[in-house]
This record gives C-alpha cells, structure tokens and sequence, in this order.
C-alpha cells in the first residue's frame, strides 16, 4: 500500500471528552469551505498537515510550494478569522459545532501577494482571485479536531482515507480521475486508457478510482447531484463494477491551475491511489494557464509517491471515436463543454455524451450551477 504524504495518515478525530468540551468553548461561525477544510484535516484527507498553516508554513508555501519542513504543498490551507493567540475555540457551522481550534499564532498577509502566487494573476475575473479579495486580512492557525460533518447530503458516497486504503488493498494499483463534470465519452476514454496503461506496464491488478470534486463551484459548472448522478449511471451501464469505485471529495474547486494540479495528487495518495490522471488545463478557468503547465509543476515536486498519468488533448472523430489528434488523420471535433450544456437545455442529440447519462442528466430540473456560484 502506498504510503501517505509525508509517511502518516493523520488522523484527528475529537473523542467524547473533547466534544463535551467544546460545548463549553467559545463559538465561532465559519463557512461552509472552511468548515470543509476542518474534515479534511480531521480525516487525514490533507496529510501531512493537523491545522491551519501558521506564518512559516503559510509563507513557505507561497513561495516555495512547500511545507516549511520541505515536503511538498501548493496551496495554503487557512482560516481567515482574527482569534486570539493561546485560545481554543469551538468551529461552528449553521450553529453545529464542526471542529475545535486550538489557536497557535494570528498573523497579517497581503490578499494580493497570495493571489499572485497561488493563482499567477490579480485579475479578479479569475473566481480564486475574487474569493482571495473577500478573505479577511488577518489568519488564525493551529490544530484542529473534527467534530461533526457539515455537510451530509452525500455520505453515502464519501469515504476516508482509511476506509478506502482497506477497499484498495484487493488491488495492487489504483488509478485516481478528478473530476468537477460529468462525464463525456473523452473522460471515459482517458479512465480506461490510463487503467490498460498501467496494467501493461506493471502486470498486476487495476482499479479505477472515480473522485468527483463536491463542493462550491463557478457558475455554469455542473451541480454536485449532477455529477453523482451521471457517474453513476455510467458505471452502471460501461464499467466493471468489481474494479471501479465512486467516492466523493468535499472541497471547493480554487482553479489554481497547476498548483491545485500537486494538491489533487497529495490528496489521491492520501486516499491510497498509487497513479493520477492529469489532463490538459487540469483544474483551470478560461485561459488563466497554459494548456500542460500542471504536467511541469507535477515533474517537478518528485518527493510524492503517486504517479502522474499525463494526458495530452484529444478529440472526438466520427470515424475514430475518442482519439489523439497525433495519431488521426480526420477532421476531429473538440470536445466542448459549452456545446454539452446547448445539448442538455435544449434536448438535442449529443454524440460526446452516452445516452444514458444524457438522459439522467436532462431529468434534472436544473443541472448547472447558478448564482450562488463564484
């Protein structure tokens, strides 16, 4: 089994003591992103860290794209409050308490220096940089307990890292797929494609591991129901159901490109996956990255332990189906999520998508993501 970033699943889950305890705390309402990082924390989701960064690790990261230990990490994790040093707190979330902060250290830091760094821009049409600008100016860190989930409208389909190494064992590799969409014919080209890859390379057994981003997204995304929903019915209908394994990871999409690229990877390790996908323009917006800039930063943090399976573009032939534009001769069509979306809100034939998620999907009242999107 491979083993998590770092070489321990941290696991900081507030036993019965702790939470009586933290009913006698001071309260403090996060948001629900946040109240996300405390699971993920918590749960050993984002090994190796057991809180909000302070200063060194904050800066560190930012600069070096590393933990001020030198392990690899791109993307601060903090909370954007202004406590005080010394206290603990009770972390709440629509009045639930979902995690207990023990506060180490608060410490100014300039929104636009951070925004440059993790996001290469200041543009505030980029949704990171416009969620970055209404962050406080003050970050509390320290460790964090895991009270209580704050969100539970898909546990049926979330599993921690220590279940789903115990679930991975009965293969020798697994293959891991990031996803914030539905799925098109492409996606499923680029699954089982990495999945004969890796099986001819190593010889031994593969499993494929479906891992949808749940969470806050930009307008026009796919609804997180939507994405369950056609995964589902994909699986159902043209996978192997004893070698593929849907489980949900509750975290808000940031779109910082080849950054958020090596924070994907960590993750998957953590869940035990031993190879990652990474596509063109992988977790990007409009044209803020260039189309394979993930694939270099992954090159170059090699102290993790996963694999990165690097996809170039591809494209959809009527006479060749899911191919390379390397190796077809014909005029081939990209694939389009603005042309998806046409097809679905005006019930037309759409030949990137199966029938049968097509039709799942159209049943949805309403299967994008509206305002309440960044």
């Amino acid at each position: 089994m491979i083993e998590p970033h770092g070489g321990r699943l941290v696991k900081r889950v507030a036993d019965e003591r702790l939470r009586e305890e933290a009913g006698e705390l001071e309260k403090v309402e996060i948001d629900r992103e946040r109240a996300l990082d405390v699971e993920n924390i918590g749960l050993g989701i984002y090994s190796p860290l057991d809180g909000f960064m302070c200063s060194e690790d904050f800066e560190s990261v930012l600069w070096e794209r590393r933990l001020s230990n030198g392990l690899s990490w791109t993307i601060p994790i903090v909370l954007d409050l202004n406590l005080q040093e010394g206290e603990s707190y009770a972390l709440t979330h629509r009045g639930t308490i979902v995690g207990i902060m023990e506060v180490e250290e608060v410490y100014r830091f300039d929104r636009r220096e951070y925004a440059r760094c993790v996001f290469g821009t200041e543009d505030t049409e980029h949704p990171g940089v416009r969620r970055t600008m209404e962050m406080g100016e003050v970050l509390a860190g320290g460790r964090v307990w895991f009270v209580e989930f704050a969100d539970k409208r898909f546990d049926d389909h979330f599993f921690p890292p220590e279940v789903t190494r115990e679930i991975f064992r009965k293969w020798d590799y697994v293959v891991a797929f990031q996803t914030r969409n539905a799925p098109h014919v492409g996606h499923e080209y680029v699954q089982k494609s990495a999945m004969m890859a890796v099986e001819a390379y190593t010889g031994g057994s593969v499993g494929l591991f479906i891992n949808p981003v749940i969470g806050r997204k930009k307008k026009g995304d796919f609804r997180d129901e939507a994405i369950i929903k056609a995964y589902q019915v994909l699986i159902e209908n043209y996978y192997r159901r004893e070698n593929t394994f849907l489980g949900i990871w509750k975290t808000e999409m940031r779109y910082a490109g080849p950054r958020e690229a090596v924070l994907h990877a960590i993750v998957r390790q953590n869940f035990g996956a031993t190879h990652f996908i990474v596509g063109r323009d992988h977790a990007g917006v409009g044209n803020f990255y260039g189309p394979y800039d993930a694939h270099e930063m992954l090159k170059e943090h090699d102290d993790l332990k996963i694999k990165p399976l690097f996809f170039k573009e591809f494209h959809f032939c009527e006479r060749c189906g899911v191919i390379s534009k390397s190796l077809c001769p014909h005029d081939a069509r990209e694939f389009s999520g603005t042309y998806v979306r046409k097809c679905l809100l005006e019930g037309i034939e759409c030949v990137f998508i199966r029938d049968e998620v097509l039709e799942a999907i159209a049943e949805m009242e309403n299967p994008f993501v509206g305002e309440e999107g960044f």
